[in-house]
């Protein structure tokens, strides 16, 4: 299509990119904002399974409100074509931050990792499965701040969209029952996420392969391989929260992003402040925030939501007992004047 060009009330002013729909930069002419518009390419809109997926991505998408996921405006056909208005985004994706070495510090690195899993658990929680988490679909802005994306080919339990035979999902991050096209679950979302938390501290796959069958044999047959995490000197307790959820056998991972999150907060809060040891000759970790009056309770209770609950239960109870004692006092004065 040719720029500057306009679809309804949208002024369409760069183009961005695309596969079977086209996404470009664009005004909207009647609220004066910029917008992402993605339209369906001919050849999509021809085909009634893309069609399909493109609504049921609108849809999705239109419905979720949260911090770290894309925000979708509007939807749409003009000209015979379906459209999406989604929210514009700055920066770049977690791919091309890979690739240009531009995704931080360690802090950074897991702070990134720790919005992602947030973003999963609040649509895992609205029985939306992604089933396609990759670094092409996390984007970063300048800020820091990390937003999920595209949901084309995410899956509502109770529906299918898939073709018989077809699996859907990018090899690398695919889990083995996605790869033996079994009964999905959202723990295809906690293993891909492992694949790339893997690739965040590294920079490299864990899983390699020229094809897709030898990418899937090492997926169904072959542990990942994390020695670009031993090299760097990642601690054990971060490849061991890697290792879970990568593990061949869903049983085997943890079962939420909930789970996931919270071992991501206990690796800096917790046990460890650093995800990497100490350099020789380097300062000593900073020791825990945590309270003394609470370094007893086990490690899932000393995290800042629980020290609050226990704090506030803590102020409950003494003005119960406060309030008690003054009862007591009121009865005992008030007995004693009768005499």
């Amino acid at each position: 299509m040719q720029l500057p060009a306009r679809i309804g009330k949208y002024e369409l002013v760069e183009y961005l990119g695309g596969g079977m729909s086209q996404v470009y930069r664009a005004q909207d002419t009647v609220l004066g904002r910029i917008v992402a518009l993605k339209i369906l390419t001919e050849q999509g809109n021809a085909d009634g399974e893309v069609r399909a997926r493109f609504l049921q991505e609108a849809r999705m998408a239109g419905n979720i409100t949260h911090d770290n996921i894309i925000s979708v405006y509007d939807f749409g056909e003009e000209r015979g074509r379906q459209l999406m208005v989604m929210e514009i985004l700055r920066g770049e994706s977690l791919r091309e931050a890979i690739k240009g070495n531009r995704t931080g510090d360690l802090q950074d690195k897991l702070n990134t990792a720790l919005q992602i899993a947030r973003a999963l658990e609040y649509i895992h929680a609205r029985k939306i499965i992604h089933r396609d988490i990759k670094p092409e679909n996390i984007h970063i802005e300048p800020s820091g701040k990390v937003k999920l994306m595209d949901f084309g080919i995410a899956k509502t339990e109770g529906l299918s969209l898939t073709r018989a035979g077809f699996t859907l999902g990018t090899p690398y991050y695919m889990a083995p029952e996605q790869v033996m096209g079994h009964q999905l679950t959202n723990l295809v979302d906690v293993y891909a996420f492992g694949v790339m938390f893997s690739e965040l501290l590294s920079g490299q796959k864990p899983i390699s392969g020229e094809t897709v069958e030898r990418i899937f044999d090492q997926i169904l047959h072959e542990p990942l391989n994390l020695e670009a995490l031993r090299h760097q000197g990642v601690t054990q307790q971060v490849i061991n929260l890697i290792e879970r959820c990568t593990a061949k056998n869903p049983a085997d991972r943890p079962q939420s992003f909930t789970a996931v999150a919270l071992e991501l907060e206990r690796i800096v809060n917790g046990g460890s402040t650093s995800l990497f040891p100490a350099a020789s000759g380097a300062p000593a970790a900073q020791p825990s925030a945590v309270p003394k009056i609470f370094a007893k309770l086990p490690p899932k209770l000393q995290t800042q939501n629980w020290i609050m609950a226990l704090s506030a239960g803590g102020v409950i109870v003494l003005l119960g007992i406060v309030f008690l004692i003054g009862w007591l006092v009121v009865i005992a004065v008030g007995g004693g004047g009768t005499h």
